[in-house]
């Protein structure tokens, strides 16, 4: 027997949904008189329940059928016996197809196979599915297809359905252990006339009652350091950036940060904190604080090993960056066939030295921190204090990948206005990624901002290590993505 094409059981469907309509059943009605979940329902064996969800199984003939029920909770089956439920009612399982909602009531027994099921006594139709689901006709299993229509794939696959749970879930825990320890969440502005807080293209928007343009944020640092000045001493905010970037397996051009800031702290505060942060979500989530991920076992419990960006290249690299000159530091890099670290059109060390140490990422397993980072890779962190040439800046490594970013926040008016005044001459040299000079924030700054700890934490990829995700778009319930055959 040929199996129908997609549109002809859509078209099936549909003459089924009008002639529930002609004998006067509503096939939407309202709402439901559900009371409880599948869950629940299995527990009170014996008893009478009210249960709803969606069809995904039909069995049987003549006067007896068994349908697989499935809500958010779990599967059970449903024992539906003419004679057990009436004739008229039993007369609508010919218009219930796989995909469709309903409502039944009964009570709660086992077959004779030992299954725990529902006799059933009541039928209800909440929902008449007019698209058949991928398995009732050419499978689900084009992961590109899965992306673009995520709802199907979170019906057809559980484990789809299971890693966004987990990421909730995950999420609601990284508050808890903020709140926990005094931070507070406070929101700050998607749409902002200036952008900043990283090195990073923005999506640009015209906002037509100010008549000027404004960007969605790449960061949320610059307005948490204004709440820091404005006498809050710890702050934090999970929410979306936005970045006109590329797309890959681990970056998506719309992604989540958690971005926290603490008064009278410093980036050995920050190491201390994250690693504290993954290691007890870790615990909380998964009962343990071993994870699977990037074909690695790792073990995120505390403490993390701790090494310099310096340190790493002469581990990995067998390169010493700080006894070599500059041009033997470019004659590394190109015969490494790695582009040579500029500030607009001229050559920079630090920029370059952070070039050889993307050659070192994959080795970084971990968990790890790289700290010391040159001074010119950022404008908005603290010089070293025991070094001039290198910032009070970290940066987590887990399964060989960068997982977030610190920094012991500058806090000096007039150095930043330097350094800014430096990306906004980069810019004008030829660098696409630079930090935009902001004047208000300078201002504010002017006020007086204490010692501040600053981190970033990639949220996304947190779920990824959580869940053994090796790319973005999994743990994102509505990945951005190109257009069709492009």
């Amino acid at each position: 027997m040929l199996k129908k094409s997609g549109n002809q059981i859509i078209k099936t469907r549909r003459e089924k949904l009008d002639s529930l309509r002609k004998e006067g059943i509503n096939p939407y009605p309202h709402f439901s008189n559900r009371q409880q979940n599948t869950q629940e329902a299995k527990e009170m064996m014996g008893k009478q329940v009210a249960i709803a969800g969606r069809v995904m199984g039909i069995r049987g003939h003549g006067k007896l059928y068994f349908l697989d029920l499935v809500d958010e909770t779990g599967k059970i089956q449903l024992m539906v016996i003419e004679k057990v439920l009436g004739e008229e009612q039993f007369g609508l399982l010919p218009y219930i197809d796989i995909g469709d909602f309903v409502e039944v009531s009964g009570k709660i027994t086992t077959t004779v196979a030992g299954e725990i099921s529902l006799q059933t006594e009541s039928l209800v139709i909440l929902t008449k599915s007019i698209r058949p689901l991928p398995d009732s006709w050419h499978g689900f299993k084009n992961v590109d297809e899965r992306y673009r229509k995520r709802y199907v794939d979170f019906i057809m696959n559980p484990d789809s359905k299971k890693v966004i749970e987990t990421r909730s879930r995950i999420v609601s825990e990284v508050r808890r252990i903020l709140d926990s320890k005094g931070f507070i969440e406070i929101e700050t502005p998607t749409l902002q006339p200036v952008y900043g807080g990283a090195n990073a293209r923005p999506f640009t928007t015209h906002y037509n009652a100010l008549k000027r343009d404004f960007y969605l944020k790449i960061s949320d640092e610059l307005y948490l350091k204004r709440l820091i000045i404005g006498g809050f001493e710890k702050v934090y905010e999970i929410d979306h950036d936005f970045r006109n970037e590329g797309i890959d397996a681990t970056h998506n051009p719309e992604f989540t940060m958690m971005e926290c800031y603490w008064a009278y702290a410093d980036y050995n505060d920050m190491m201390d904190l994250t690693e504290e942060i993954y290691s007890k979500v870790a615990k909380s989530i998964l009962g343990t604080t071993k994870v699977h991920y990037s074909g690695y076992d790792i073990d995120l419990k505390v403490p993390w090993e701790r090494m310099t960006m310096a340190d790493a290249i002469r581990k990995y690299l067998k390169i010493d960056v700080a006894k070599l000159k500059d041009l033997e530091i470019k004659e590394e890099v190109k015969k490494r066939n790695i582009e040579i670290g500029k500030r607009g059109s001229t050559f920079n060390r630090g920029l370059t030295i952070a070039s050889l140490f993307e050659l070192v990422e994959p080795n970084l397993i971990g968990p790890i921190f790289i700290t010391d980072f040159p001074k010119e890779t950022t404008s908005l962190c603290k010089i070293h204090r025991e070094n001039d040439d290198l910032i009070e800046r970290f940066e987590p490594y887990i399964g060989g990948k960068e997982v977030g970013n610190a920094y012991t926040e500058l806090n000096d008016p007039d150095l930043q206005r330097h350094f800014f005044e430096e990306e906004v001459a980069a810019k004008e040299g030829g660098s696409e990624e630079t930090h935009p000079l902001d004047n208000d924030f300078l201002e504010a700054m002017e006020y007086g901002m204490p010692p501040t700890g600053g981190l970033g934490l990639g949220i996304d990829r947190m779920v990824m290590i959580m869940t053994g995700m090796d790319s973005i778009r999994n743990v994102i319930a509505f990945p951005t993505l190109k257009d069709r055959g492009k």
